[in-house]
C-alpha cells in the first residue's frame, strides 16, 4: 500500500486522454457489451429498437469503465463485475431516457433523442424496462451488499433529479444546493459503480471507501465540466443542443457565478432568462458573453479540478500501477475535455 498523494497533473505531460482506461478495460468491456446486448432484447420489438437507439449511439461508458478499472486496481481476478457493470450502464441509460422526456430534449449523442423518434410514453416505459433489467442482474449476482449499494444509488439519483426539477427557474438557487443536486443526480452512480469493484473483490472497508470517494469526486468534476461546456462556444460539440441548460432555466454553476458577479442590469437579465422570458438565440449569445466577462467557465473548471484532485488523492491507498495511473488520467481528462 502507498500513502502518498497522487498528483493529478504534472508540467510537460501530454493532454489527458481516456486511452489508458479504455485500453485497460477493453477486454472486459467486450464482455460487458455482450451482456448489455443480450439483456436489452425482448419479444416486444419496440424495446430493443428504442434501447438500442441510445445504447448504440456512442457515449463514453464512463460508469461501467469505473467498475472494470476499480476491479483491476484492487486485484480482482473474477468476472462477476461484468454483469454488474452492465447493470450500472442500464441504470445510467434509463435515467438518460427519463431525463430527455422531462427536459423535452431534441438531441442526444449527436442524433435525435429517443423521445423525439419514439414518443414520450414509449421512452419512459423502456427506461423502466432497463431499470428492471439492471435489478435482475444485481439479483443474479447474489450479493445483498452490491444490491444495497446500487439500489440506494438509484434512489439518490431519482431524488437528485426531482431536486433539480424543483430548483429549475429559481434564480436564488445557491452553489451549495447546486452541488447537492450534482452529488445526487450524477456523482452517486459514479461512486456506486466504483465501490462495487471492492465489494466483489471482498476487499477491506478502506478500499471500498477509497473507490467510493474516487467515483463521487470524479462524478462531481465530470458534471461541473458538462455544465461549463454548455456555455463554452470554444469547445467541441457535446452531442446535444448547446444552450439546453439555459433554455430550460437550469441554475448551473456558470450561471450561479455570473449572477453573483454581475451588476444590476446583468442580474435583471439573468432573472428574466431563468424565468423563461429571454430564451432565444440572441439571449443565449448574451448569456455566453456575460459568463465570459466574469470568467465563469474558468472558475467552474477550477472547481472541477479541485474535485478531480480529490478523486486522485483517494486512490493513494492503492499501489502504483497501470490501473491506478489510468484512473488518475481519467480524472484529468474529465476536467480538460471539451466534449
Amino acid at each position: 500500500m502507498s500513502d502518498n498523494v497522487v498528483p493529478m497533473k504534472r508540467t510537460g505531460e501530454a493532454t489527458p486522454s481516456l486511452s489508458p482506461i479504455l485500453s485497460l478495460t477493453a477486454t472486459a468491456m467486450n464482455s460487458v457489451n455482450q451482456v448489455i446486448l443480450d439483456r436489452m432484447q425482448s419479444e416486444i420489438p419496440l424495446i430493443p429498437a428504442l434501447a438500442g437507439h441510445l445504447i448504440s449511439g456512442g457515449g463514453k461508458r464512463m460508469r461501467p469503465m469505473l467498475t472494470l478499472a476499480g476491479a483491476q486496481v484492487v486485484g480482482y481476478q473474477g468476472t462477476r463485475h461484468h454483469k454488474l457493470a452492465a447493470a450500472v450502464e442500464f441504470i445510467h441509460t434509463a435515467t438518460l431516457l427519463h431525463d430527455d422526456v422531462v427536459d423535452g430534449s431534441e438531441t442526444r449523442r449527436g442524433k435525435s433523442a429517443a423521445n423525439i423518434v419514439f414518443g414520450n410514453p414509449a421512452t419512459v416505459l423502456v427506461g423502466d424496462f432497463l431499470f428492471s433489467r439492471a435489478f435482475e442482474l444485481m439479483v443474479e449476482d447474489g450479493s445483498l451488499k452490491v444490491l444495497k449499494i446500487l439500489s440506494s444509488a438509484s434512489a439518490v439519483i431519482a431524488q437528485g433529479e426531482v431536486d433539480q426539477l424543483t430548483a429549475q427557474r429559481r434564480i436564488e438557487t445557491s452553489e451549495e444546493r447546486y452541488l447537492d443536486i450534482v452529488g445526487a443526480k450524477t456523482a452517486a452512480l459514479f461512486a456506486a459503480a466504483s465501490r462495487i469493484a471492492a465489494v466483489v473483490a471482498e476487499r477491506e472497508d478502506a478500499a471500498e471507501r477509497a473507490l467510493d470517494d474516487y467515483g463521487r469526486n470524479l462524478g462531481i468534476a465530470f458534471q461541473l465540466v458538462d455544465d461549463a461546456i454548455d456555455y463554452d462556444t470554444g469547445t467541441a460539440d457535446m452531442g446535444k443542443d448547446r444552450g439546453d441548460d439555459f433554455r430550460e432555466g437550469k441554475m448551473t454553476l456558470p450561471v450561479i457565478l455570473a449572477y453573483a458577479r454581475g451588476d444590476e442590469e446583468e442580474r435583471r437579465f439573468w432573472q428574466d432568462a431563468i424565468a423563461g422570458f429571454r430564451i432565444d438565440d440572441a439571449d443565449f449569445a448574451h448569456a455566453v458573453a456575460l459568463i465570459r466577462r466574469h470568467d465563469c467557465i474558468s472558475a467552474t473548471r477550477e472547481r472541477a479540478r479541485h474535485f478531480a484532485q480529490r478523486a486522485c488523492d483517494a486512490l493513494s491507498i492503492f499501489p502504483d500501477g497501470a490501473a491506478r495511473r489510468a484512473m488518475v488520467e481519467a480524472a484529468q481528462f474529465a476536467v480538460s475535455r471539451g466534449y
